[in-house]
């Protein structure tokens, strides 16, 4: 793989153990870019929408240098009212034509996680990104009202699911942890507005550490690959 697309929800979505993979990929000159549905403006709970979606756009922003990342793209879908309908998978669409990835990762839609019940937006983008992959690969889809495709249709070889039914385990290594730790730090404000959210160090190296183990690996992250067409 030389290019991957991450499409997530939020900021911070990316940051609890995911970017240790972004970070191994870069370092290997793999070029990844960040598509962010929401600006995650509803996602403090003592500061305004429109305060908080700035203040954690700029927050992605420095866990995108952390591991690598320069294509960084934020949509304005509202935060927390996400639906997988026709506007979304366009968007999504769109983007994918225009990065030409060989995978895309996503989070998992799936109603139960092994962290608890999923976050009504994580299912509704993981099931947009699903039908935009198909999408973008159909060149009769999403087309200029004069005929003409946008842009040329791209078809995508994977699709990597996080926090799913694991498949494989991608080993990551300790520098790359490390990296992911500080990425999911660089949320300061998020993070100081839930308090009895973990430490990023404990957080992300047990995630890391037990899918590793499970892999006979030091750290590694668990995906579910799915081929596509």
């Amino acid at each position: 793989m030389q290019r991957v697309l991450c499409v997530v929800a939020h900021p911070d979505d990316m940051e609890y153990g995911a970017s240790a993979v972004v970070a191994e990929w870069t370092s290997k000159g793999v070029e990844v870019g960040y598509l962010l549905l929401t600006s995650g403006e509803s996602g403090i709970r003592n500061l305004p929408p429109a305060a908080a979606g700035p203040l954690r756009a700029e927050e992605q922003r420095r866990a995108c240098e952390i591991v690598g990342v320069t294509d960084l793209a934020i949509l304005d879908f509202p935060d927390g009212l996400l639906e997988p309908g026709l506007a979304l998978r366009q968007r999504i669409a769109m983007h994918i034509r225009r990065f030409k990835p060989d995978a895309v990762m996503t989070m998992t839609w799936d109603l139960e996680t092994p962290w608890g019940l999923n976050h009504a937006d994580h299912r509704a983008a993981g099931l947009a990104v699903v039908d935009a992959i198909r999408d973008a690969d159909n060149p009769w889809l999403f087309r200029t009202t004069g005929g003409e495709a946008v842009d040329e249709a791209w078809s995508v070889s994977w699709l990597l699911v996080t926090e799913s039914r694991n498949t494989h385990a991608i080993p990551v290594s300790k520098h790359s942890v490390d990296l992911a730790v500080a990425s999911l730090g660089a949320h300061e404000a998020y993070l100081a507005a839930l308090p009895d959210h973990p430490p990023p160090l404990e957080l992300i190296t047990s995630i890391l550490d037990r899918t590793g183990k499970a892999a006979g690996r030091n750290h590694a992250l668990g995906v579910r690959a799915i081929r596509i067409g």
